[in-house]
C-alpha cells in the first residue's frame, strides 16, 4: 500500500491510499481518481513530505483515514445520505428517466444516478431540471 498525497485542477489537496503506484497510474489513466472535495478527475500527485510526529506524539498516530480531513468531506458525505435516503438509485438510465419525467412520460419522483457529460449537457440544453452533484458518482467512490 501506498499514500499519496494528491491535488486536483482547482488547488484542492487531499490524501488518498493505492495498492501501488503503477495501481494509482491505471486508476488515474481511467479517470477513476477524483478529488475528496469537489469531485474533479483532474488530479496529479503534490508534492510529499514524510510524516513527522508532533511533539509528545508517536509516528504513526495520525488522523484515521475513516474520519474527513476537510469540512467540505463532511457536508458531501451528509448530502450522499440525504440524496441516498429521500430518491430511487436508477442507475445508468439515469438521463432517459429524467427525460421520460420531464415530458410526462413516466410520473415525477425523486431519482440520482450516472449520466456522462454529453447526456448530463443534453438534459441541461433541452431544460430538464438536473443537478451534478459533485464526488457522487458509485463507479468511482
Amino acid at each position: 500500500m501506498i499514500r499519496y498525497t494528491l491535488k486536483c485542477s482547482d488547488g484542492h489537496q487531499f490524501e488518498s491510499w493505492f495498492q501501488s503506484a503503477d495501481a494509482f497510474d491505471a486508476l488515474d489513466a481511467k479517470g477513476m481518481v477524483s478529488c475528496a472535495v469537489c469531485g474533479g478527475t483532474e488530479v496529479s500527485k503534490a508534492l510529499m513530505a514524510p510524516p513527522v510526529p508532533k511533539k509528545g506524539r508517536q509516528a504513526g498516530e495520525e488522523r484515521p483515514l475513516s474520519r474527513p480531513s476537510h469540512p467540505a468531506e463532511e457536508m458531501l458525505k451528509q448530502m450522499r445520505e440525504h440524496v441516498e435516503k429521500n430518491s430511487t438509485y436508477v442507475g445508468g438510465s439515469f438521463a432517459k428517466e429524467a427525460r421520460a419525467q420531464h415530458l410526462g412520460d413516466a410520473p415525477e419522483r425523486a431519482i440520482h444516478g450516472e449520466a456522462n457529460a454529453q447526456e448530463a449537457r443534453a438534459l441541461i440544453e433541452d431544460g430538464v431540471p438536473i443537478l451534478p452533484l459533485p464526488g457522487f458518482s458509485r463507479k468511482a467512490n
